[in-house]
């Protein structure tokens, strides 16, 4: 039995740790090209040609920067980074849950964190929080023998996210690493029991549904000033899809920062009754098993 007294807060980015799309604050203006346009093309070639969302904006991308000469390598990706804008609180909030969870749990349970996202790997890579995260799974690009973009490598897309929640649950995190063989539930590095997954809207249901339906938790997130988020997150509260929803505010004391530290302190006392109980069994000459 693998001791399991990990648990993994997975984030969603665009729209949870950042108000906008990435490309918004990036890609877009260094293309010299409006989110509307360019999101409003994205939709009607997706809807023409019934062709999957992600891989269309992925391509329409490289098809602008070659007609506009403009050459991205992977030191603009992550140069571009820098102009990012976060949600209150998220720079220091994952310091703050480690912190939280050290003296909660006596130094006996770790946090770790994971971005889960559709936008680009090479981008979220030169984010100011980087440091913070133990993997950032994101759709990812090719890079030619110059170093330029040329065609999308990795494509994540709401529903393929889930494998990546599976390779967080299993600890098979990289991509050569197969997550299809049978491992058994107490050998699993991150049981979903201890998972909260982090989104803000309807892209996120999948991760949701799965999460929760495994025994983890999820909590969504919408704009302060943002009504019709805001009734995107209630109905998602009403299907059940998540135990609670918030404004985006990762400041300390803020209803966000409150909610999960509740699911924290639940966790945290679920892995010390689980961990009583197998020694209760021990001492009494049982298998942890029986």
């Amino acid at each position: 039995m693998t001791r399991q007294n990990t648990i993994a807060l997975v984030y969603d980015f665009d729209g949870t740790l950042s108000p906008q799309p990435m490309q918004e604050y990036t890609l877009l203006p260094k293309l010299g090209i409006t989110p509307d346009e360019f999101w409003g093309r994205v939709q009607r070639e997706s809807a023409e040609t019934v062709s999957e969302k992600m891989l269309v904006y992925m391509r329409l991308v490289l098809e602008l920067a070659q007609e506009r000469h403009v050459k991205i390598s992977r030191r603009d990706f992550r140069a571009m980074a820098a102009d990012i804008k976060y949600f209150p609180g998220v720079e220091d909030w994952f310091a703050r849950i480690n912190t939280y969870v050290k003296a909660r749990s006596k130094g006996r349970v770790k946090v770790v964190h994971y971005i889960i996202s559709a936008g680009m790997k090479e981008i979220l890579e030169g984010v100011s929080i980087r440091r913070h995260f133990r993997q950032i799974y994101a759709s990812e690009y090719h890079f030619n023998y110059q170093g330029i973009a040329t065609f999308p490598k990795v494509l994540i897309t709401d529903t393929s996210k889930t494998q990546y929640l599976f390779r967080v649950n299993k600890g098979r995190e990289t991509l050569n690493e197969s997550i299809n063989e049978h491992m058994p539930e107490d050998d699993r590095p991150i049981p979903f029991h201890n998972m909260i997954y982090v989104g803000d809207g309807m892209t996120d249901v999948p991760s949701m549904a799965l999460t929760k339906k495994n025994g983890g938790h999820t909590i969504a997130v919408y704009p302060e000033r943002g009504e019709h988020d805001r009734a995107v997150c209630v109905n998602l509260l009403a299907a059940g899809r998540v135990d609670f929803i918030a404004p985006a505010d990762y400041r300390a004391r803020s209803t966000l920062a409150r909610r999960t530290e509740l699911l924290l302190d639940a966790m945290i006392a679920n892995i010390a009754y689980r961990t009583e109980t197998e020694a209760c069994k021990r001492d009494n000459g049982l298998a942890a098993d029986e």
